[in-house]
């Protein structure tokens, strides 16, 4: 990739031997250089090796602008921020030009001008990859102006005519020129403005109010947009969208593994002092889990979607029970339990809707999401048959009282007197940390209720397993 180099003016440039490159040749150059290279394109991004990134390097070898189509939460915004990492470090251009130009082939008016007035002696600037991402959100309130530019009555009111090139104020778009530019939610964009990008996409260039005046911009377009709006609505106009070249779906992550991993790194973390956090892989996919279940609920509405951000949510707040229960009863290790799992339901609700709008089965559709996510996990770790002596003993009257406020100290004597219930923790966790030993034994003992093999009621926030 092109580094910056000394040239501080035209004839400098020239002399070092830099010669331009259109946009989409370089980033398809340093697209393969980096395949060749083995490098990963798009860091933090999980799940979409086979699937999407594929599709988005296709589209760029091929030069294309490019639309992603997925529900919310599927990193879209994240990967069109991403493509700056195919643009060259640095590229030259004419120091103070509003749309960046190619020292070499100037566009605007006051460009020009300058470069016929002061020759190779045009001092120049360069330009980091940061610098050259434009991002607009589409709501209803953009204008042409906005996107693609407008007379500016400043400088009319200077004295200039408004035949005069040099009084157009430059929209969002023309500043992206030699970049790349983001539309995020292109069916919000009204009709007439979608037309308006016709040009851009086409013949590469843009009109500005009534001037005679062409610019052959360099930019990659890329816009994001809901399924739903696009095919169902039709809130994208067919010109418009026959002009992306390539049309990629998003997804939600595939595997349990992918979504875990996505919590695992985008999750935020505090450097708690005093308390030490530990997450039990059981406890890990139970919340994934969870939201996978979700994306296949009747009773959640499909089409808006169950984000990712969900999962990361929940088990945020499921490591914060955890957490504040440590604190309460000063203990040093934090370990969430499922007796932690009801405290989700706040996490939940506001990134979820409901195709019925009853507020009374929220709680009940979260928790039986829960129940069902606790016993698939349950399920991948034990045959009930395995846990034979831990039912015996319950069917000798034996019973068992939990609490996510609960100490877990309280539970090591029950471990222990329990028969065959020490072997069903060791499975989970080698850990003989109190803590630990707490969360497997919950883990345990709700999967033998689910199974129908132990009783449970419920009291005052406490819980009794029975037979």
């Amino acid at each position: 990739m092109a580094r910056r180099n000394e040239a501080r003016t035209i004839g400098e440039l020239k002399a070092s031997g830099y010669k331009p490159v259109p946009l989409r040749e370089e980033m398809r150059r340093n697209l393969l250089s980096m395949i060749r290279d083995k490098q990963d394109l798009f860091p933090g991004i999980i799940g979409y090796e086979g699937t999407v990134i594929p599709q988005i390097e296709n589209a760029v070898i091929a030069g294309q602008d490019v639309i992603f189509l997925g529900e919310r939460g599927q990193a879209k915004s994240r990967i069109m921020r991403m493509l700056i990492n195919l643009l060259d470090e640095y590229i030259p251009v004419i120091k103070g030009c509003e749309i960046n130009d190619d020292p070499l082939d100037p566009l605007c008016r006051a460009c020009r001008d300058l470069v016929a007035q002061n020759g190779d002696a045009t001092e120049i600037s360069w330009l980091h990859r940061d610098e050259r991402y434009g991002e607009k959100l589409a709501t209803p309130d953009i204008t042409i102006a906005d996107l693609i530019g407008d007379v500016d009555p400043i400088k009319v009111a200077e004295g200039r005519y408004l035949s005069d090139e040099l009084t157009i104020h430059y929209g969002m778009i023309p500043r992206s020129n030699r970049g790349i530019f983001c539309i995020n939610e292109l069916p919000d964009l009204t009709e007439r403005l979608q037309v308006g990008l016709f040009n851009l996409m086409e013949e590469n260039d843009i009109q500005i109010r009534g001037y005679r005046v062409r610019l052959p911009l360099d930019i990659l377009l890329v816009s994001s947009a809901n399924p739903d709006d696009y095919t169902n609505r039709g809130r994208i106009i067919t010109p418009l969208k026959d002009r992306y070249g390539s049309q990629i779906r998003t997804h939600y992550p595939l595997t349990v593994e992918d979504e875990i991993a996505i919590i695992e790194q985008e999750r935020r973390s505090f450097g708690d002092e005093g308390v030490e956090c530990y997450v039990p892989k059981y406890m890990k996919e139970i919340i994934a889990e969870i939201t996978h279940l979700g994306r296949r609920s009747p009773d959640i509405n499909q089409r808006s979607g169950v984000s990712v951000r969900v999962s990361i949510a929940n088990y945020e707040s499921m490591i914060s029970n955890a957490i504040r229960r440590a604190v309460t009863v000063g203990e040093k290790l934090a370990v969430p339990r499922i007796s932690d799992l009801p405290f989700i339901l706040a996490s939940t609700m506001g990134k979820i809707e409901l195709e019925s709008f009853e507020d009374t089965k929220e709680d009940k559709i979260v928790d039986d999401l829960t129940k069902k996510a606790v016993f698939n996990v349950f399920n991948n770790y034990f045959k009930t048959s395995q846990l034979e002596p831990v039912v015996t003993q319950f069917n000798s009257g034996f019973s068992v009282e939990i609490s996510d406020a609960m100490p877990a100290k309280s539970y090591v004597r029950n471990v222990k007197e329990i028969v065959g219930l020490t072997e069903a923790v060791k499975v989970l966790n080698d850990s003989e940390r109190p803590e630990a030993i707490a969360a497997a034994m919950e883990f345990v003992l709700e999967g033998l209720h689910l199974n129908k093999r132990l009783n449970k009621t419920r009291s005052e926030g406490k819980t009794v397993y029975r037979r």
